[in-house]
């Protein structure tokens, strides 16, 4: 018995580690961008459309299991998740070389590969380590979460060092590095048991329309969570650096690093500390929705600057505290509702950022920015992203509404 638990510890650390290196599928692509746009000539709105690729596939992937996980060896699909994640770099990383004449085309079909891998990470990881053994089952979900934000600082810390010494042209090599990484996640998955999970639900009658519009209320709130979350990590560096005046470099440390560190602090702040988390929901949820006011509001780069980094403390448990929240309230919930909630916040994830974006091009382009271009001395694109990031604030805002009303719904104490 005592090996059988040392052998799932080990199960629990390969889970962690792949969050990790599944953090580049989320965060390099951004960094690279511009490196596109230079080599390639690819337009702002199709290297957006990548963004929304990624998100729709992984959307795509949370329906399947939402409504067909029984049909899944869901032990081998974990296993495999890895090498999908693997190859779907490796196109992007050979792009230059196999498709030089059709690079958009290649970046395209890396993008699905490797968000096919993204969706089965958020779908199965949750439910996998929750099915391991544990002392605290809330510590070491959050713990799993925590490690993500820290992989994309890692991803954006190594990836600013890595141009700065060889070169932004060699892009390329260190997305195979990047490649390189899901491997070891692939080999400690062959070599590690694997709990048995639960793959739907069985409940029926009343006590099952119960079950569903207790998810809906938690999927709808992962959602608007999401959003508060996404909307600032997309948009973070872009505002520092059209809205605050700083570099690109600066503002991807300054901005999205600070912000990723202070996600994960508070995801491990509550996997050391944390208790009751509707109140934490709650707090992060009223936290992100001043903070947005504040961005969108004050004149001062400084404050501004701050408040977005401190949005990442506040929406840090807004995704992986959903989830605890769904497994206090439903207990043994399936794959399925892991599913279903992962579909909710990637839906979250993919509208919000790109709601942000077209508010910022509209008003941007309105007479309602020239004409307070003026009056306030700011460019008509920083007055397009201060009135995103007030627009971005309502959904922190209808969290809290619904937060108070889940808490009165499931009668959770304060």
């Amino acid at each position: 018995m005592q090996n059988k638990t040392l052998n799932f510890k080990r199960t629990k650390y390969t889970c962690f580690y792949t969050y990790v290196a599944m953090s580049s599928v989320f965060s390099l692509p951004p960094i690279l961008f511009v490196t596109f746009r230079e080599a390639y000539g690819i337009s702002y709105t199709l290297l957006g459309t990548l963004v929304l690729t990624n998100f729709c596939t992984q959307l795509i992937i949370d329906l399947i299991f939402s409504f067909f996980s029984k049909h899944f060896n869901i032990h081998k699909t974990v296993k495999v998740m890895p090498l999908i994640t693997s190859l779907g770099l490796t196109v992007y990383a050979v792009v230059p070389w196999l498709f030089p004449d059709f690079a958009y085309l290649g970046l395209v079909l890396g993008t699905v590969i490797f968000s096919i891998a993204a969706g089965l990470c958020e779908v199965l990881l949750s439910p996998l380590v929750a099915a391991i053994p544990s002392e605290n089952s809330e510590r070491d979900m959050s713990t799993l979460h925590s490690l993500y934000a820290y992989g994309v600082v890692a991803v954006v810390l190594l990836s600013t060092l890595f141009f700065h010494i060889f070169g932004r042209e060699n892009w390329m090599y260190l997305t195979l590095f990047w490649a390189v990484l899901p491997l070891i996640s692939a080999f400690l998955f062959s070599i590690s048991p694997l709990p048995k999970m639960n793959l739907g639900h069985n409940d029926n009658g009343g006590k099952g329309r119960t079950k569903i519009s207790g998810m809906a209320l938690c999927v709808l709130c992962i959602f608007l969570g999401s959003a508060a979350e996404n909307t600032m990590t997309n948009w973070v560096s872009g505002y520092v650096e059209n809205a605050l005046h700083i570099s690109k470099t600066v503002g991807d440390i300054l901005g999205l690093s600070i912000f990723a560190i202070l996600l994960g602090l508070g995801r491990t702040l509550y996997a050391k500390y944390g208790k009751n988390i509707s109140e934490i929901l709650l707090l992060g949820m009223m936290g992100s929705a001043v903070y947005y006011l504040v961005v969108s509001l004050s004149s001062n780069a400084v404050i501004s600057l701050i408040a977005c980094v401190l949005t990442g403390f506040c929406t840090s448990m807004l995704w992986p505290g959903t989830l605890i929240l769904m497994e206090e309230r439903f207990k043994s919930p399936g794959v399925w509702a892991y599913a279903l909630m992962a579909a909710g916040g990637d839906f979250g994830a993919s509208v919000a950022p790109q709601l942000m974006g077209i508010i910022v091009d509209t008003v941007s382009a309105s007479s309602f920015a020239a004409n307070l271009s003026a009056t306030l001395s700011l460019t008509t694109e920083q007055i397009g992203m201060k009135v995103g990031m007030l627009i971005a604030a309502v959904f922190p805002l209808f969290g809290v509404a619904l937060l108070i009303y889940i808490r009165k719904r499931f009668k959770l104490k304060a």
